[in-house]
Parts: C-alpha cells; structure tokens; sequence
C-alpha cells in the first residue's frame, strides 16, 4: 500500500498537464534554473524523486519517451488510475497475483481494440502526417506555432527516411536541431544541408561566404607540437628564437600543403583537448589562399557532419586527398542577434539526414519549443513504424472502457471483476481531459459514454468547443503506436508494483 501511494502522488503531479487545456509547471533547480514545461517526461526528470517505487513511475514515462516519444504525461495518469484501481481490489481482500493476471488478459484485449479502431495511414498523404504533429503540439507551451513546426517535423522525417513503403524504422540522430537565441518561434526552419553553431574564423580576413565548396574535415591540429611534459625553454639567443619560429612555421606549411593542393575551399576542424587545434599563423596562411575555417566542431558531431556532406574526416595530413572533400553549392556565415551561424545548402549527394533551425526570444521558449519539435519528430516517426492513426481526445479511451467491460462480462468470477475495474481506469483521461479544460468532467464522461454505446466510435471531448464531437472530423488523430505504447507499459509498471509486498533495505 505504501509504495502505491507514493507512486499515485507522482502521478497526481502530472495530471493537471495532460491534454491541451493542461496545465505548464515551473521547476527551479538547486542552481537557480528555470523550467517551464507540460512534457510529462521532462517533468518527471526534473524533480527529485527518492521513493523507488515513486521511481518506477520516473522510468516508465522515460520508457514511453523512447519507444513512441510521445503520451509521456497520459502514460503517467494511466498508471496512477491503475493504482488507484488495485488500492480499491486490495482492500476488498483480493490477492495481487490474482489481479496481475487477470490485467494481462485485459491488456492484451485492450490492445486488440485499439487495433478495430484504427485506419491505416499512407505516409505518402503528407496532411494525415501533418494532423497528427499538430495534434501532439497542441498540448504544449507552443501550440499557437503548431501550423510552422508540424510540417517542418513532418519534412524532416520523411527526408531521413530510406524507403517510405517498407521501412518502419527511422533513426532521429540524422536529424539534428540547432537552438539559436533571437527571432521569434516563426523564424524556425528546416534547412535542406546543415547548420553549425557557432561562426567563422575571421583572422586575416578570411572569407565570409563561398561558392562552389570542397568541404574537408580534420581531426588533427595545425599548430606546432608540444612536448608530452609541461616544461619551459630558456633561449637566451635571438638568432634561437628566429630558428624556432622559421621551424615552426615549416612545419605548419608542410601540414597545410596537401589540404591547399587538394583544392579544398572549406575547412572543417575538429575541436582538440590536447592543444589549439589551430594557431593564428596557421589561420592566416588558409587566410591568404581563400580558404574559409570553422573550427571548434565537436567530435560528438563527425558522424553527422560526415554523412551529411559526404566528405571523411582525415586524421592524418598525408592522408589529405581530393577523394575526401564533400562539394556544396553555398557556404556562408549568417548573423543572429546572439552570436552567428554557419549554414551549408545544395549539397551534392547529401546523405539521408536534416537540419532543424529553431529560434525563439529567451532561453524558456526555445528549450520548449525544441521539447516540442523532438515530440512532433517522433509521432511522425511512431507512424513510420507502425502506419496506423486513432482518433484522439479520449475516444480510444472510452471505446475501451466500453469493450472492456463486455469482455469482462463473458469471462465472469473473480477474473472478470478485476477486468472490470481495469476498464473503468481508461476513464480516467477523458475525465482529467475535461477537467483540465473547466468542463463539468462527469456530464461529459456520461455523455461521451452515451456517444459511444450508439456506436460513435470516433467521439472524443471537444476541449475548444466544450462540447463532444467526431475527433476525427476535428483532425485530432494520434499514431496507434503512441496508445499501445502507453496501455503495454502503464499495465506491466503497476503488475511489477502490485507483485511487491516488502522493502528490504540494505546497507
């Protein structure tokens, strides 16, 4: 009992920001961060959570983050009103195992019944794409840019994508988003090439922009060797001193003479922990041969970088050769209110990934905004994977209640009561959708009920209209893949919790 109410009071927590009339919660930290959110996941991973079974409700919207990437917050509520349903089975002396298994039964059911209401999505028909990013964006802090960042999301998925037909996997690490302070939410954008933070070297007067790029990348330094040892040379003769500089600068043309000779014009340098990766006398000779210099890439970013432009990252500077340059329409240094950037467009044969530029007024809106746009990407990506769409706003939910409660019927016993009280739990999100919207939460569950026994099986909660109409008339469609997710985690979470009957500490 002790770890089911510390496990209800997470999700209590998260309740009121479920839905789009939701409410956003602040979380400060210790360091005086602030946080503005109604990510389900993002909530949970913020606040500080001792309790462990309190903990299995952290991980499991973390589990729903990365299987579907969406429902963080309905997967939480679920999972508190399956609790709250086991809290009232336990105290009428039924025995958990009892009430596991006859919630394994109801579980794979449900998922049967989710599956007849679902119509399958060709992934060619953008818009149904489109609907559903919009849906997903419209429970969060940006909803009113839901029109700007759906069909970016939507674009960018369907770019990284290998074969639309059969592929039902699409990896969001080629899909890199680049925040950048200034401009408002409108000015996001997808950019067809890639987008680095951070700007050009301008030492020497290097070039700004440059047409027709040979982009190479390095993973070397050019700059002079240092000793493995911290240590100091005295040289007491000037004649020394100019022998160490002419050495120096050898060194570095002899590093610099096959890039120059390859006919590179763009040159991308991995950032070092060793020593400066590049010295000035080295920017000023690539200075003088138009060469244009972005250095500081993380190493975190090669992969991407290197697929992206089709170029090989070099670690050796003999081993610098034409074969390994990437080619590029246009590189150009563009300037932002805070700081500037480096955008690279009409790249030849660029490789299956995107580049998402979003921009907002202070760090709040552009952290959420990105929150956002990394949801939007994986309802997209959820449809790829499993190309099925479900009305939302509590339809699917009601329609299981309501088959639940029939195939309890049949089963009858003891079986068939627990099955009984796992359907009346779906209810629980039609009914915090309403009240999170100002709606009298009982007349509306009664009336979608009655909607939905006529056999109006797309019926849903209008929160904008405050009123029940078809969901999917209204557009609001959520990938199958996203409510599976959620039933199959939610249930198998609560199984483990009612299967424990102590906590043993140990030192």
């Amino acid at each position: 009992m002790g770890n089911i109410i510390a496990a209800k009071a997470v999700a209590d927590l998260v309740r009121t920001s479920l839905g789009p009339k939701g409410m956003d919660k602040m979380i400060t930290s210790s360091s005086n961060e602030v946080v503005i959110t109604n990510d389900g996941a993002t909530i949970l991973n913020k606040i500080e959570v001792t309790h462990p079974a309190a903990k299995m409700l952290v991980d499991l919207s973390k589990a729903q983050d990365v299987e579907a990437g969406d429902g963080t917050t309905s997967v939480v509520v679920t999972a508190g009103g399956l609790l709250n349903a086991a809290q009232d089975l336990l105290s009428k002396g039924i025995h958990p195992s009892s009430i596991s298994d006859a919630w394994l039964m109801a579980q794979k059911k449900s998922v049967e019944i989710l599956k007849g209401i679902a119509h399958p999505v060709d992934l060619s028909e953008k818009g149904e794409l489109i609907k559903a990013a919009v849906t997903s964006l419209n429970s969060k802090v940006v909803s009113a840019h839901s029109g700007t960042l759906a069909p970016l999301a939507v674009e960018a998925v369907l770019s990284v994508t290998e074969d639309l037909k059969n592929s039902s996997f699409v990896d969001l690490d080629n899909i890199k988003v680049v925040k950048k302070l200034g401009g408002t939410i409108e000015d996001t954008e997808l950019v067809k090439g890639l987008v680095l933070d951070g700007g050009v070297s301008h030492t020497a007067g290097g070039p700004k922009e440059v047409n027709g790029c040979k982009i190479g990348m390095i993973q070397f330094c050019l700059s002079a060797p240092k000793t493995n040892m911290e240590n100091s040379v005295v040289v007491q003769d000037y004649q020394q001193i100019d022998r160490i500089l002419k050495e120096e600068k050898k060194y570095v043309i002899d590093l610099l003479k096959p890039i120059v000779k390859s006919g590179c014009n763009v040159l991308l340098i991995q950032k070092s922990i060793l020593r400066d990766a590049v010295n000035e006398l080295s920017l000023s000779l690539l200075a003088k041969k138009k060469i244009m210099v972005i250095k500081d890439v993380e190493r975190s970013e090669i992969e991407f970088i290197s697929s992206t432009l089709g170029c090989t990252p070099v670690a050796d500077a003999e081993a610098f050769t034409a074969a390994k340059l990437g080619y590029a329409e246009l590189a150009e240094e563009v300037s932002t209110p805070v700081g500037k950037i480096v955008k690279i467009t009409g790249v030849k044969n660029q490789g299956k990934t995107a580049s998402i530029l979003v921009r907002g007024s202070n760090r709040l809106v552009i952290d959420e905004a990105h929150r956002s746009v990394h949801d939007a990407l994986c309802v997209v990506r959820s449809l790829v994977k499993l190309k099925y769409l479900i009305p939302g706003g509590g339809a699917p939910e009601t329609e299981l209640a309501l088959e639940l409660e029939k195939y309890a019927n049949t089963v009858g016993g003891m079986t068939g009561y627990c099955i009984r009280a796992y359907a009346r739990v779906f209810e629980v999100v039609p009914y915090t959708l309403s009240e999170n919207a100002g709606l009298n939460p009982i007349k509306m569950v009664t009336e979608l009920r009655n909607r939905h026994v006529q056999g109006e099986k797309g019926a849903g909660i209008n929160v904008r209209k405050a009123c029940i109409t078809d969901m999917v008339e209204e557009n609001v469609l959520q990938p199958l893949l996203v409510s599976v997710s959620s039933l199959n985690l939610a249930t198998e979470c609560v199984r483990m919790i009612l299967k424990i009957d102590d906590i043993v500490g140990v030192r």
